[in-house]
Order: C-alpha cells, then sequence, then structure tokens
C-alpha cells in the first residue's frame, strides 16, 4: 500500500493511473510493490495484487490512531485504503441485499425513515399539488421548489461543516423536530383555508434552511451506525426505504387530497416525524461510531473544498452530480405540467405517475445493495442512460407510455444517485466526510433554484415535452463529457476487440494507454 503522504503527493501531480473497473478509492492506491510510474497489468488491477517479480513493499511508519470510528482504532471499521487485509474485492463482494439490518441502531434508524419519509412524499405531491391548484402554473411550481432549494445554494456548505463540528444524532433530532412543527404549520394554515401562494413560498424556504443542516448530517451519520464493510449497502437500503415511501406517500397524498385536501397530507406529515425521532432517541451510544469532531477554526470549509479538488475520484462524479441535479432531476415542475397541460388528467393520475418512476427507483436501489460498492464506469453509465431516456420519454405518444419510461429513468436515476452517494463515502476520511457529503447535496440539490426556474419557464412557453427534452440533453451531454475526462486523467481507452470470444463476449473493453499496444 502506498504511504499516504506518496498517495496525496500523486494526486497533486496528477499521476493517476487506474481502471475504472475497479473501486474510486483505486484512483489514488496501488497494490504493494508496484510504482506509481508502471502501468497496472490485468492480474493486478482485478486483484490489487503485485506482479510476480515486483519488489517487495517498503514499510511505512504506523498509522496515526485515535480517531474513534475512522477505522483507525478498530481493524474491524477500517476502510480498505487504511487496513491492509482489505483487497479490492472486499467491498465489491456484498454480503447480502439486507445486511446493513443485522445492527440494531440502523434498524431503528431504518424504521423512522421509513415512516417519515412516507410523510415526506406526501407533503411534496400536496404542497405542489395546493400550489398548481391556487395559481393554474407549471412556472409558480417551479418557484416553490426553488424557494425550497435555495438556502442549499447559499449555505449548503456550512451544513456540512456543522456536521462535522456537532454530534451528528443530537443535530438530527433538532433538524427533524423542526420539519415536523413547520408541516404542522403548514397544514393549520391550509385547512383553515388562510394558505397563499406566498406562505407556501415561506414555508418552502424556511424548509430549505432546516434542510441545510439536516440532509448533509444524515448521510454523514449513516457511517457512524454500520462498520466500512457494510457503507454502501446501507446508503443503498436508504435509498430503498426513500423510494419504497415515494410509492405509498403519492398515493395516499392522492388519495387525501382528492377526498379533503392538501392540508390534511400536512397534518399526516407533521405526525410522521414522531417515529423518526423516537428511533433516534432508542438508539444505544454504545454501539455507535462517533468520529471525532473537529474543532471550531478559520479555513475549515476551504480545507473541504481543497479535499476535494486534489482528489480526481471525487471532484468529476461531483461535477457530473451537479449537471444531472440541476438540469435532470425537476420532476416536481415536469411531472405536473404533463399531468395538467399534456395528458390533461386529475390529481390521481399525476400521483400514480410519480409511483411509476419510484417503483423504478426502488427497483434500481435495492439492485445496488446486492452489488455492494460502485463502480465509476457504473456511475457514467447510469447517468448517460438516464439522460437518454429522458429524451425519449419527451417524445411518448400517450400517458402510459410515459409512466412506463419514468420506471425506467426511475432504475438509472437511483443507480446513479446511491452510487455517486457510496463512491464519495467510501473514497473520504471519516473527519472530512460531512464537508464531502455537504458539497455533494450542495451540487446535487443547490442547483435546482436555477434549475427550476428555468425548466419551469421552458415547459411555460413551450410545454413540457420541450422542457423533459431539454434536461435529457444536458444529463447525456455531461455523462458524455465526464466520461471522457476521466478516461483522459486515468490513461484509458476504449478498444474494439476483433475477437469477442476471448474476452467472455465483450466487442468493447476498457484498456489503459500504456498497454493499448499489446492489447491490439
Amino acid at each position: 500500500m502506498t504511504p499516504p503522504a506518496a498517495r496525496a503527493a500523486a494526486i497533486r501531480t496528477a499521476t493517476v493511473h487506474t481502471d475504472l473497473r475497479t473501486d474510486p478509492r483505486r484512483l489514488t492506491t496501488r497494490p504493494a510493490g508496484v510504482r506509481h510510474d508502471e502501468p497496472l497489468t490485468d492480474e493486478a488491477a482485478t486483484t490489487g495484487t503485485a506482479p510476480t517479480g515486483a519488489p517487495a513493499a517498503q514499510s511505512q511508519a504506523p498509522a496515526p490512531t485515535g480517531l474513534p470510528g475512522s477505522g483507525d482504532d478498530d481493524p474491524e471499521h477500517r476502510t480498505a485504503a487504511e487496513d491492509p487485509a482489505a483487497q479490492p474485492g472486499r467491498f465489491t463482494r456484498p454480503g447480502g441485499m439486507f445486511s446493513s439490518l443485522r445492527i440494531r441502531n440502523y434498524r431503528y434508524y431504518f424504521a423512522g425513515q421509513a415512516v417519515s419519509n412516507t410523510g415526506t412524499w406526501m407533503q411534496r405531491i400536496a404542497q405542489d399539488w395546493l400550489v398548481l391548484s391556487l395559481t393554474g402554473s407549471p412556472f409558480a411550481v417551479g418557484i416553490t421548489t426553488a424557494m425550497q432549494f435555495l438556502p442549499m445554494l447559499l449555505l449548503g456548505l456550512w451544513g456540512g461543516v456543522l456536521a462535522d463540528r456537532l454530534p451528528k444524532r443530537r443535530l438530527l433530532i433538532a433538524t427533524q423536530g423542526a420539519m415536523g412543527l413547520l408541516a404542522a404549520g403548514l397544514a393549520l394554515l391550509t385547512v383553515t383555508g388562510a394558505v397563499t401562494p406566498v406562505a407556501v413560498y415561506l414555508f418552502a424556504l424556511l424548509l430549505g434552511l432546516v434542510t441545510v443542516v439536516d440532509n448533509p448530517t444524515r448521510q454523514a451519520f449513516v457511517s457512524e451506525m454500520v462498520p466500512a464493510k457494510d457503507l454502501a449497502n446501507a446508503v443503498s437500503l436508504n435509498a430503498a426505504n426513500f423510494q419504497t415511501a415515494r410509492l405509498v406517500g403519492p398515493a395516499v397524498a392522492g388519495a387525501l387530497i382528492a377526498a379533503v385536501g392538501s392540508g390534511w397530507a400536512f397534518a399526516v406529515n407533521a405526525l410522521s416525524f414522531v417515529a423518526v425521532i423516537g428511533g433516534l432517541l432508542a438508539m444505544r451510544s454504545s454501539e455507535l461510531r462517533p468520529v471525532e469532531r473537529i474543532a471550531r477554526e478559520r479555513g475549515q470549509l476551504r480545507e473541504g473544498l481543497r479535499y476535494v479538488r486534489e482528489r480526481p475520484e471525487l471532484l468529476w462524479p461531483m461535477v457530473l452530480a451537479g449537471f444531472i441535479g440541476t438540469f435532470g432531476f425537476n420532476f416536481p415542475t415536469l411531472l405536473s405540467g404533463f399531468a395538467h397541460d399534456t395528458f390533461h388528467v386529475g390529481a390521481g393520475e399525476y400521483g400514480l405517475l410519480n409511483t411509476a418512476m419510484a417503483v423504478g427507483s426502488l427497483t434500481g436501489a435495492l439492485l445496488a445493495a446486492r452489488r455492494g460498492a460502485p463502480r465509476l464506469r457504473r456511475l457514467v453509465f447510469a447517468a448517460l442512460a438516464f439522460g437518454a431516456l429522458e429524451v425519449l420519454a419527451a417524445f411518448a405518444p400517450g400517458y402510459w407510455t410515459f409512466a412506463l419510461l419514468l420506471t425506467l429513468i426511475g432504475v438509472f436515476g437511483l443507480t446513479f444517485n446511491t452510487s455517486v452517494n457510496s463512491a464519495l463515502q467510501l473514497g473520504t476520511d471519516p473527519e472530512m466526510r460531512g464537508r464531502v457529503m455537504g458539497l455533494l447535496v450542495l451540487v446535487f440539490t443547490g442547483g435546482t433554484p436555477i434549475g427550476a426556474p428555468l425548466v419551469g419557464w421552458i415547459t411555460a412557453a413551450y410545454g413540457p415535452r420541450l422542457g423533459l427534452l431539454a434536461c435529457g440533453l444536458v444529463s447525456a451531454a455531461a455523462a458524455g463529457v465526464v466520461a471522457l475526462v476521466l478516461g483522459r486523467i486515468s490513461g484509458l481507452r476504449l478498444r474494439l476487440d476483433p475477437h469477442p470470444v476471448r474476452t467472455r463476449g465483450r466487442v468493447f473493453s476498457v484498456v489503459q494507454k500504456d498497454d493499448l499496444a499489446t492489447a491490439c
């Protein structure tokens, strides 16, 4: 294993040698005995071992100790880069689709989130439909979404800093309680008939301010509940939890809206936060893996940005997440436009469109839970397929064809989402995880105040089909560019194999440019 100092120097000088078939940490680590100026053989790229005849690895100084939960103090909790016994296959061999649920604290967290996520989806559907009913404008729906995500754009990085400074479980109890109070206030205004579009905008803005702290804290807290070997599985199960709620929430919200109005959907969401707060309080502190909190000092925000900038395995997936989040994931604006203006259906059918997409997203999350840690090529391919399917859905001739395409969009969209999340968490040092996840939340959702009004304007002026077409083209183009950049910095080339039988049927394969002559 390369010493940390040499690994950091290799990143700064951009001497990155890797294969996209391996896990993200392999962009900065190489097998023992292989110098940074030597190309990886197929054996070394696959097994993580030095080729025959390679010199023995030099001894290195002991790693620093004393960071609880970071892996330095407990071999069971070490990350793949820190544990000499952790070969590259460790994270790629899943321990079962639901392996993380063996952990008691995570079970409580998972159960509470299942209830709370259902209420959150009910509020999302009810909020969009309420604004559309009050104004009759998809552009107003886009403004509501923008108000909710504007704080993330302006303050998202500071939310990650707070997640690294403060105890995460207490912080989550506070943020979840604040969200419950906001839902209760909006329910009271709606049920009494006093709600206005401006009031909805204000509540969306306040909810966004709380989310600035809650979102990176929730994502970083996962690593304190489960060991590193189960982290990718836990991230995928969280996504499956969220998408299961997406199946139930819109259906229940549609029925409540049709029967008694949007206000009661907000009230149910307010009550749902009792479950997640109860799950957090019921956890055993002795079974958590808390990371040592950083002391407050100047420059911590810049330190987080520099940390990501110097690591291409973190930087470029985050760039792609920014484009996909800003332009690809504008479904509240687009789906309301398709339901109201293109297919001329009501609240029930609008909720069914969200349910169709949730079916695909749940499928993608469960598949990701079985795969283990993500690979960069899977991440890029998922983004490319996501954009291409959005382009295809823009030309869907009817309601049911559109719903079917939304299911496929959900599969690839969720595959991309969980791959980015897992790749960044597994590739980040524990004491930096809050800031890195805060930056991910910023680029993925912070661009919504830019993308949502723009897509809403295109939808209002030229129709939902053109709006979805633009989103798909931008997403696919971003995936293509990031794929080329990753290939260039890692020295990879795409090869056409004239003898696919010899390579187990693969006509195209990825090889390093140093090995290209031999491979041909």
